[in-house]
């Protein structure tokens, strides 16, 4: 095919050609001269007409950037938005990533940018699953399990755009099963808390009524008396789970009435050693005069210094100490209470404020405990913004303090 140039010749040379053959044949000088300007005119014309191969050229190279749709992911705005995103996200542009937000990046390092997104999520099934996807793939939610550590979960999904682009939003599902988890091992341990005492009192009533005459009176008595010990565990329990579940309500709402610990905690001695509860007078109060102001509330403060009370009394060694101290520091209170019992090994002290672990599950039980103690010691303090911390040494005892803000003054 001609370009313009080779065009202009061609038609030239043809006009030349044609003239030359008109004078030969003793043609009019004047029509060997029109059709000379007419020659010429055609070959303008069609050099004009033609396309030039470099203007083609550079049409054929800008035609795909002009037609093609601009990049999503190299817009100021998403920059901007990635920025202000808590979870990780990843725009990926042919397989790589282009941009990571600074939680992807604390989560899967800085040298995934620029990296195939295949190899920066280093999972089996996020690999697998990435290498297959195309534009029309169904867009799911992917469960990676055990990621990026083990006894961790992430999901990640994946949002398709144009131009072979995509983000892919990582989120930490942890806690959620973590949470799940605790309800479910809430809800079997209740039941089995539950349905202990309950075959117990069913045996032993069952066995009763099999019993004839009054010759078994002793045992009957006996029995009798584990029935109603059973019985009152049982009602411990119910009224702990009760408790919880009503802390746990509250735990949002920040308490306004102003209380004095120091009374509370009286009162609550003072019930303690009017009850029947074993070793009332063991216990030795190191309180101070000054009133202690603080916004909380007083049914659950007292719940709070009863369980601490009561756990030191339980398992501090009888006839020794159980000393509750309360003491000033700077704008805070701190409430302590100490026994002198076996102690505590330091792997069992971080799960002590779980629910229903007991550190020895046999004399747990036979002092009644209910394993909730500690956890709603914990729910309190939480909602009253106090701080609980347990000490203790094996073969000493143990010491548990909680911190509480005290109230400005006015």
């Amino acid at each position: 095919m001609f370009d313009r140039l080779s065009s202009l010749v061609t038609a030239l040379t043809l006009v030349a050609i044609a003239a030359i053959f008109a004078a030969l044949a003793d043609g009019d000088p004047l029509a060997i001269a029109m059709m000379a300007v007419a020659g010429f005119a055609a070959a303008l014309t069609v050099y004009s007409a033609l396309p030039h191969a470099h203007s083609d050229t550079r049409a054929a190279e800008l035609a795909p950037a002009e037609m093609r749709t601009p990049s999503f992911l190299r817009h100021p705005d998403f920059a901007r938005w990635v920025d202000q995103e808590k979870d990780p996200l990843l725009g990926v542009a042919d397989n790589i990533v282009a941009i990571a937000n600074d939680a992807a990046i604390r989560l899967l390092g800085r040298h995934i940018v620029g990296a195939d997104i295949r190899t920066a999520i280093r999972h089996p099934v996020a690999a697998e699953w990435l290498s297959r996807i195309d534009g029309d793939a169904p867009l799911e939610t992917i469960n990676l399990v055990d990621y990026p550590r083990p006894g961790q979960r992430w999901t990640m999904r994946i949002a398709a755009l144009s131009n072979g682009e995509r983000i892919v939003f990582l989120s930490d599902r942890s806690a959620i099963d973590a949470a799940d988890r605790m309800r479910s091992d809430f809800v079997a341990n209740a039941s089995h808390e539950l349905r202990t005492p309950l075959a117990a009192i069913l045996g032993y009533v069952e066995t009763l009524q099999d019993m004839n005459g009054d010759d078994d009176g002793a045992t009957r008595h006996r029995f009798l008396s584990i029935i109603e010990r059973e019985a009152r565990r049982m009602q411990q329990l119910v009224i702990d789970l009760l408790s919880i579940s009503r802390v746990e309500a509250d735990r949002f709402r920040r308490p306004t009435t102003e209380v004095d610990l120091a009374a509370i905690v009286r009162h609550t001695i003072t019930q303690l050693q009017d009850s029947e509860t074993a070793r009332p007078k063991d216990i030795v109060m190191a309180l101070g005069t000054e009133k202690l102001p603080m916004h909380g509330d007083e049914a659950q403060l007292g719940q709070l210094v009863h369980n601490i009370i009561s756990n030191a009394m339980k398992y501090g060694h009888p006839g020794t100490p159980v000393t509750v101290e309360l003491l000033r520091e700077g704008a805070r209170v701190r409430l302590s209470v100490s026994d002198e019992g076996d102690g505590i090994a330091p792997d069992h002290i971080p799960r002590l404020t779980e629910r229903f672990y007991r550190v020895d599950e046999a004399r747990s039980r036979s002092v009644g405990g209910t394993g909730l103690g500690l956890a709603i010691v914990k729910h309190i303090s939480e909602r009253h913004q106090g701080q609980l911390d347990i000490e203790s040494e094996v073969g000493k005892g143990t010491k548990v303090s909680v911190t509480f803000p005290l109230a400005a003054v006015a």
